[in-house]
């Protein structure tokens, strides 16, 4: 499974060209696409209008969408942050943390556009869609 981070998603929905929005594209064909539901929500407050609203909220809810936050998964968030801050690395925004956090317990890679998830990738071993 592939998680993908609103980072892609809202290029996808502008229609820009980028790296990983051709790997979304490649990858909807041959894998099997998620998002976690704090993706859903961010993706979903950048609707322009209604119609933008209900186009994005139905092709997202075609997907598999997870729940990210649980009282245990802001638990394991709130430590990885902590362990990745002792070794000089801060990750800026709590939904970033507890999606890693989320591909890390459930062993989903993450495609993204954010340098937040770096860390997590190169610390604690989050599989990246590159």
């Amino acid at each position: 499974m592939v998680i993908v981070d609103s980072s892609v998603w809202v290029d996808a929905f502008a229609d820009r060209q980028n790296r990983e929005t051709r790997l979304l594209w490649e990858l909807l064909g041959d894998e099997r696409i998620g998002l976690c539901d704090l993706v859903l929500c961010e993706v979903l407050q950048g609707a322009r209008s209604e119609t933008e609203y209900r186009h994005i909220r139905d092709t997202l809810l075609a997907l598999d969408v997870f729940e990210a936050a649980s009282v245990s998964r802001a638990l394991a968030a709130a430590a990885n942050y902590r362990l990745l801050r002792a070794r000089g690395l801060t990750v800026r925004r709590t939904v970033d943390c507890l999606i890693a956090t989320f591909c890390l317990e459930e062993g989903h890679s993450l495609l993204h556009n954010d340098r937040d998830f770096d860390a997590f990738e190169a610390h604690l071993g989050l599989r990246v869609i590159r």
